[in-house]
């Protein structure tokens, strides 16, 4: 890891108040132009020497505005401090886990998973009508059935039609017949530009797709495409527990990816994370925002530097051996679980680099489920499968008692 590395908690404190100390100071400052202030000190503790130690609630108050892609042209100069750390993070998460080239990226801390996917494809959409002069009917959102339903949303937004590939049931794999045919008739209505969501662990399987399969059937099919990949859950483990993984940036036919902090990360709730390739993000411009200084290249626009600064001090607090050290306490337990499973014949599907199991429904009886909070594939009608993930309170006396359970049923 080049850019990755364990910081002491004084150190991480330092940059912290570093930071800070270049970010306007409301309380002393005369600015008179800016929308924003600390946080209001009728509702909210602002002082105190409780803060000393409490980097992080120390930035919530300062309440950093880190609108903008930081990677990229000018930013609003009042808030660099938080700025210069979002960049430390988005550096961290392209080159060392994603392996992308140097200076060869952008990207920016989003406000969740669905708000990335959305940006790329925003993105492509108008990439396609700059570049091809392509019409909303000429496009195309490719996904497989388990998809995340933010990809739904964007297409709803966007007023690009979606269409969902078919995966295997016990698998959970594309079935790559199904996809060839479906791209070979979507090119006979008259679609001609592709955008394609390729899953890093999808939210209820975890299962991974293969983001070639994709390029392999549409290069056959002459047509123009770009692959987003949607790693909200798997973004911050699979690339650690899969060393011989070809999804990152090395791979000529991944364009963007997306991360989710407040997942696997555990920082607070509206902190994701968009990366693509440089050259792309330009493609979401918006111009008339000319009282911000620099570019508004993102779907949020006015964005929490707090949350950028958790993002920070989280990876920093860890290093990537301390990150390798959590990720592979969490699979020990999985692998755990799985084996308890086994032994009770219980059918199961779980990709082995991730910390996802989900149980076929027919061996968990429904009032089971609801005792232990297992998550079924729907909340409406019949379902198939049970969701458990092995999160950092879900520990081995949880998964027994549970595993007890499913004994005193045999």
């Amino acid at each position: 890891m080049k850019y990755w590395k364990k910081l002491s908690k004084p150190q991480l404190i330092q940059k912290i108040d570093q930071a800070l100390a270049s970010t306007v100071n409301f309380e002393s400052s005369k600015y008179l132009g800016y929308p924003v202030s600390h946080l209001d000190e009728n509702v909210f503790n602002t002082s105190g020497t409780s803060l000393d130690n409490a980097p992080i609630l120390k930035s919530f108050i300062a309440n950093p505005n880190n609108i903008g892609c930081h990677t990229l042209g000018k930013s609003e100069e009042a808030f660099k401090g938080s700025q210069e750390l979002e960049k430390e993070v988005i550096r961290v998460l392209a080159v060392d886990i994603f392996k992308a080239k140097e200076n060869q990226y952008d990207g920016y801390i989003a406000t969740g998973g669905t708000e990335a996917n959305i940006q790329a494809l925003w993105i492509y959409r108008n990439l396609f009508k700059k570049e091809y002069n392509a019409s909303l009917d000429e496009m195309v959102i490719l996904s497989s059935e388990d998809t995340h339903y933010s990809v739904h949303k964007g297409s709803n937004l966007l007023s690009v039609e979606n269409v969902s590939i078919p995966v295997d049931f016990n698998s959970r794999e594309i079935i790559v017949e199904e996809l060839d045919a479906i791209v070979k008739k979507l090119v006979a209505e008259g679609k001609k530009y592709f955008m394609v969501i390729s899953n890093m662990a999808t939210t209820m399987f975890g299962s991974v797709d293969n983001p070639d399969v994709y390029a392999e059937i549409l290069k056959k099919h002459q047509v123009v495409f770009k692959i987003h990949v949607d790693g909200a859950f798997g973004g911050f483990i699979y690339p650690i527990t899969n060393k011989k993984s070809t999804i990152n940036f090395e791979n000529e036919n991944v364009t963007s990816i997306t991360i989710d902090a407040h997942k696997m990360l555990q920082a607070p709730y509206g902190t994701g994370v968009f990366l693509c390739r440089k050259g792309y993000i330009e493609n979401a411009l918006t111009k008339e925002a000319q009282y911000v200084d620099g570019m508004d290249l993102t779907l949020s626009g006015s964005r929490s530097g707090a949350n950028a600064i958790a993002v920070w001090m989280i990876l920093f607090s860890y290093g990537y051996y301390g990150w390798f050290e959590k990720i592979n306490t969490l699979l020990l337990r999985t692998e755990w679980f799985c084996d308890q499973l086994n032994n009770l014949n219980i059918e199961y599907f779980r990709n082995p680099f991730m910390n996802i199991v989900t149980l076929k429904s027919s061996f968990i009886p429904d009032d089971l489920a609801h005792k232990f909070g297992l998550v079924p594939d729907t909340h409406n009608g019949e379902h198939s499968w049970f969701k458990v993930i092995m999160m950092d309170h879900v520990e081995i006396d949880d998964l027994l008692k549970f595993v007890t359970e499913l004994e005193n049923l045999k």
